[in-house]
């Protein structure tokens, strides 16, 4: 190898070298602001509560940030009907309604702590595990 050569292989490894250090500290930057938000992200996790009522007032549904089932309220007046099944699928309904809101309303907090575009928050909006799985697929796939 000439020195002219030698000159050209260099630099083009410092470039190289220069856009993986670039990459690194992009990467390590996204890695240390998830980590320093994931304690606050937690705690929002663990205080959040969505509350429901059925249409006509006479059910109320809690629950927390993976849809869990935290009370549910029955208003005296929704036992003047007497119809068991009926007040079964208000409650039915409103529980759901309320989960519902609940995966939505976590899935917004994930995502304020996660980059754009992250497997983990459309895991959370689909419930497809494909979208976990798809990212280590892929490296497995081109061999990184």
């Amino acid at each position: 190898m000439t020195e002219g050569e030698a000159t050209v292989a260099e630099s083009a490894d410092r470039d190289a070298n220069r856009a993986l250090r670039a990459r690194f500290d992009e990467v390590y930057g996204q890695y240390q602001r998830l980590r320093s938000g994931l304690d606050d992200l937690q705690t929002k996790l663990a205080k959040l509560r969505v509350t429901e009522r059925s249409d006509d007032g006479q059910v109320t549904a809690v629950v927390g940030a993976r849809g869990e089932l935290i009370s549910v309220e029955v208003s005296p007046a929704a036992f003047h009907d007497r119809d068991a099944r009926a007040l079964s699928r208000k409650i039915t309904e409103t529980v759901l309604r309320a989960s519902t809101a609940a995966t939505t309303a976590t899935r917004e907090l994930v995502s304020d702590y996660l980059p754009p575009g992250s497997p983990s928050v459309e895991f959370l909006r689909t419930h497809d595990f494909g979208a976990l799985l798809g990212r280590s697929d892929s490296v497995l796939a081109r061999g990184e």
